[in-house]
Order: C-alpha cells, then sequence, then structure tokens
C-alpha cells in the first residue's frame, strides 16, 4: 500500500523576494513569509524560494531552510564550489544567526537559555525528548515589553540567538518557556495563534566570513513587525 503523500499545499505568495547584497559568488536575500525555501513534493507547491532563484541564477544553492511563515534573510550560494565553501562554515558552527520574535505574555527574566533536546515527532510535529532528542540550545533577550491594541494583550518582543540549529527550534523552545511566538500553527496555543495573521518570527542578522576574501559579513534585514 502506498503512503499518503502529504496533502498540504501552501497559499499563494504575491510578496517578492528583496536581494539584500549581490556580487559573483553569494546572494543575501529577504524571504517573505509565506514562501516555501525548497519546493514541495506536490506540484501545487512548486513556487518557492529556490524555485523563484533559479529563474534568474541558474545555479543557486540554499545552504540553509526558513519556515514557511518565517521572514528575514537567507544566505545564498551561487555556484557549486561556494556552496562547499560556505557549508564547511555553517557545519563548524562559524555562522551566527538572530531571529525577532513576538511571543504571548511577558516574559521574564530579561535574559536566558532555553536548553531541550529535539526529535521527529508525528509529522510534521517535533517534540521535545531527553530519550531520544539531539541537543538543541537557544539565548534569548527581552527587547521590550508590548501590548496588541485594541485588547491590549500582552506580548513580549524578544531577539533570539538560536546555538544549535534544529528543526523548528525557536517555535518549540518558546512553547517550553511558556511563552508561544505569535501566529505559530503548530506551537501555539489558540489565542496565540489567532491574535496575528503571520508567524511572528523573522530572521533578523546573519553573520559569516565570505567565501572569497574571508571578509566578515554582518548583515542585518530589519523586522517587518
Amino acid at each position: 500500500m502506498q503512503p499518503q503523500a502529504d496533502p498540504f499545499i501552501a497559499p499563494l505568495c504575491t510578496e517578492s523576494i528583496e536581494i539584500l547584497y549581490r556580487d559573483e559568488s553569494i546572494l543575501l536575500i529577504n524571504k517573505p513569509s509565506g514562501l516555501l525555501s525548497l519546493s514541495g513534493k506536490h506540484p501545487a507547491n512548486k513556487d518557492s524560494v529556490h524555485f523563484r532563484l533559479v529563474q534568474e541564477f541558474a545555479d543557486a544553492r540554499l545552504l540553509h531552510r526558513l519556515d514557511l511563515g518565517t521572514s528575514g534573510i537567507m544566505l545564498v550560494a551561487l555556484n557549486k564550489n561556494v556552496n562547499s565553501l560556505l557549508s564547511k562554515q555553517f557545519q563548524a558552527q562559524s555562522v551566527s544567526k538572530t531571529y525577532t520574535a513576538l511571543l504571548q505574555g511577558h516574559i521574564t527574566p530579561d535574559s536566558g537559555n532555553i536548553s531541550a533536546p529535539i526529535a521527529k515527532g508525528e509529522f510534521p510535529l517535533q517534540k521535545i525528548c531527553t530519550a531520544t532528542g539531539k541537543a538543541a540550545h537557544s539565548k534569548y533577550e527581552l527587547l521590550r515589553h508590548e501590548f496588541i491594541a485594541p485588547s491590549q494583550t500582552p506580548i513580549s518582543r524578544v531577539l533570539y540567538t538560536p546555538v544549535t540549529g534544529r528543526t523548528h527550534q525557536l517555535r518549540i523552545h518558546s512553547r517550553e518557556l511558556g511563552h508561544p511566538i505569535l501566529g505559530c500553527d503548530l506551537y501555539a496555543n489558540d489565542t496565540a495563534f489567532h491574535l496575528t495573521r503571520r508567524l511572528m518570527l523573522h530572521a533578523t542578522t546573519l553573520a559569516f566570513n565570505h567565501p572569497l576574501t574571508g571578509e566578515r559579513i554582518n548583515a542585518r534585514c530589519p523586522c517587518p513587525f
């Protein structure tokens, strides 16, 4: 008996990819929320960051992914050699990233560390599991407490620094803190999910060494919310 295909079909994304930086070897782009990083198996999920980029940059290669709902900065290699050089930086954890997120409630203390191992759950979920999970570590810093009008619902604006890069790491770690990310369809409660029209998670900064010059690049993509 054939396994059932994933029935999920991504909604149409009408926003464009913004090119933040371009040279002969790399692109830095701003991915819009609602766009897949890679095309899905379902033919209706062809549209993606990669699908759009290869129309203009035939050998474009994604070095990392962002979830469908996450917006923000992504690094793209423009040929096989550059992809290999940059992949080694990711493997060596010499690439650093930060994300801006809006969380439900007023979080305390103002900074902290989350260490909770993550394992595969029932698709598409991940789960916290000390027995089978892989080590996952995130740091957060409170930027400010806010309120959503008109209900004056308390929320927190935080800056996340993921030390590891597990699937859904920031989303599930936020839930473990008791402050899920607003608009999260997988790990938030109904109230937090319905407070916003999108996942309130944005890849804000990305730091790496340029694959050809070795110069340290500290790229930034301003948060749209």
